[in-house]
């Protein structure tokens, strides 16, 4: 959902040159196909990384290991399971150089405020501070700066832009358990479901249980 909306954001504002997709061994790994039909309906290239030899390394996160995905949501101290070690700044470090050698000005990522309770790889400090190293680590190959439109903004913020970009985002793709339908449980479906509830909008999303959310919203 996020990145589906930086993507429609950066093609209104800017000039999309590409998406860039990572297959890193995640259960929920049919986000890939949606992020394939955004970059269709862009028209712009998908470009997929295969790093699921490095993501069968980072052992212990439920969205990568045989570890249950937890209900509730994200700012619950269960949620810190679904960490996956450092996989912002892998996918970060390969995004720069394929900007670099396509002579991109910048990579773009849709990283947001309501990451921050549990994802350190989501915060302030990391992506200013990772945009410091690649400006260092690229010296002489390009000015690339790193987009981060919602770093300090809310998935209630983004679901509105979305809203007024036009996004369906019935065509997007966030449950962690990666079934039939969005399960309605986990922390990225509460969330989801929360966002449009905030932003004022209509949620298309079907999920299997649709009442959860305002449980673990206290709505």
């Amino acid at each position: 959902m996020d990145s589906v909306t930086l993507a429609h954001k950066v093609a209104r504002e800017h000039e999309l040159i590409g998406l860039v997709s990572f297959d890193y061994g995640q259960r929920h790994k049919k986000e890939l196909d949606y992020a394939k039909a955004c970059a269709d309906e862009l028209n712009t290239e998908h470009i997929l990384i295969d790093i699921s030899n490095i993501g069968r390394q980072l052992t212990g996160s439920a969205l990568t290991d045989n570890v249950d995905v937890p209900d509730g949501h994200y700012a619950e101290e269960t949620m810190k399971i679904t960490v996956v070690p450092n996989r912002n700044a892998i996918m970060l470090s390969i995004a720069f150089g394929i900007a670099s050698a396509r002579g991109a000005e910048a990579v773009a990522t849709a990283v947001h405020g309501g990451d921050h309770f549990i994802y350190p790889d989501c915060r302030p400090a990391f992506t200013e501070s990772f945009e410091t190293m690649q400006r260092h680590a690229l010296e002489g190959m390009g000015e690339i700066s790193l987009f981060t439109p919602y770093v300090h903004t809310s998935k209630a913020d983004i679901a509105a832009e979305g809203l007024r970009l036009g996004v369906d985002y019935r065509k997007t793709w966030s449950c962690y358990k990666g079934g039939e339908v969005h399960c309605g449980r986990c922390g990225t479906c509460v969330e989801r479901r929360e966002a449009f509830h905030l932003a004022g909008g209509i949620d298309p999303t079907v999920y299997a249980d649709e009442a959860f959310w305002k449980e673990a919203c206290n709505v």
